[in-house]
C-alpha cells in the first residue's frame, strides 16, 4: 500500500490479501458488515469474532446500543439461523465478562494466518470497525482492539492502516447521511448516547464529538477541503443536538 510504514513488512500473501480487502471495504462504504456479507467469514471464526466484539464493547465499562446493533448487523450479514444467533450472543456475553483474552481464543486464525490470511484480516477489520462505532476510538477501546488483533497473530500496526482508511473516508459518508435532529431520541442517537443516560454523560459525549470536528484536529489529519466542509456541517448538527437535549432537560418537570 502507498505510504506503508508497517514494521515488520507483511508477508507477500498477506499483503496482497490485505490490499484487496481494503479496496473491498472502501467499495462497501467502510461498512464492515457489508464487507462480510460479500466476502464471507468461515464458520470456525465466529466464536472468536463475537467474543472479541464483546471484549471491546466492555472497554469503557458499559456496552452501548451501538455495540449491540453492530453485533446484530454482523449476525444478519452472516445470515445466521436462530440457533446460531443465540450462540453468537452467548459468545459476545463471554467476551463482555472476560478480564483478559484466553490463549485459545483466536488460535485457529493464528495458526492459519500465513497460508490463509483472509479470515484473520476480515476479523481485524470487523474489530477496528467495532472500536470506533462512536467516532475515533479512545484508548480503552483501541487497546482492547489491538490486544485482539495481536491474539489472532497479526501485527498490531495493521490496525493503523485500517483506522487511517476510515479517517480518510468516514467524514463524507457520515455527513451525507446526517440530518438535523428534530427529536430527543434523534439527538441522543447522533451523540452516541441513550435516553437513559444522565445529562453529564451526554455532555461528555457531546464534547468528544465536537472535538473530532475541531479545525486543529482536521488539520493534523490532512483532511481535504470537501471533507473539512462536511465536518463543519457535522459540528453544527452536534451543536443542534446538544441544544435540543439541554432544552428538553430544562423543561422536564
Amino acid at each position: 500500500m502507498a505510504g506503508d510504514n508497517r514494521q515488520p513488512a507483511l508477508p507477500p500473501r498477506m499483503e496482497a490479501e490485505f490490499s484487496s480487502l481494503m479496496r473491498e471495504l472502501s467499495a462497501c462504504g467502510h461498512q464492515a458488515p457489508a464487507l462480510i456479507e460479500r466476502a464471507r467469514l468461515p464458520r470456525w471464526c465466529r466464536h472468536s469474532l463475537f467474543f472479541f466484539l464483546g471484549y471491546i464493547a466492555k472497554a469503557d465499562g458499559r456496552v452501548t446500543e451501538a455495540d449491540i446493533g453492530y453485533a446484530e448487523s454482523l449476525i444478519k450479514a452472516m445470515r445466521l439461523s436462530r440457533r446460531q444467533r443465540r450462540r453468537a450472543i452467548g459468545w459476545f456475553q463471554q467476551g463482555k465478562s472476560a478480564g483478559q483474552l484466553p490463549f485459545i481464543r483466536g488460535l485457529a486464525m493464528r495458526l492459519s494466518r500465513r497460508l490463509w490470511p483472509a479470515p484473520a484480516l476480515k476479523t481485524a477489520i470487523c474489530l477496528c470497525h467495532a472500536s470506533q462505532l462512536n467516532g475515533r476510538p479512545g484508548k480503552p477501546r483501541r487497546y482492547r482492539c489491538e490486544d485482539a488483533i495481536d491474539q489472532i497473530g497479526l501485527p498490531v500496526s495493521i490496525s493503523e492502516d485500517i483506522f487511517d482508511s476510515y479517517a480518510s473516508k468516514v467524514w463524507t459518508r457520515h455527513s451525507e447521511n446526517l440530518s438535523r435532529p428534530t427529536s430527543y431520541q434523534q439527538a441522543c442517537e447522533l451523540l452516541g448516547v441513550t435516553r437513559r443516560d444522565s445529562l453529564e454523560v451526554i455532555k461528555r459525549a457531546y464534547r468528544k464529538k465536537i472535538s473530532e470536528c475541531h479545525p486543529d484536529k482536521l488539520a493534523q489529519q490532512q483532511v481535504g477541503d470537501r471533507d473539512r466542509s462536511l465536518a463543519k456541517e457535522r459540528l453544527l448538527h452536534y451543536q443542534q443536538a446538544w441544544e435540543l437535549i439541554k432544552r428538553h432537560n430544562t423543561l422536564r418537570p
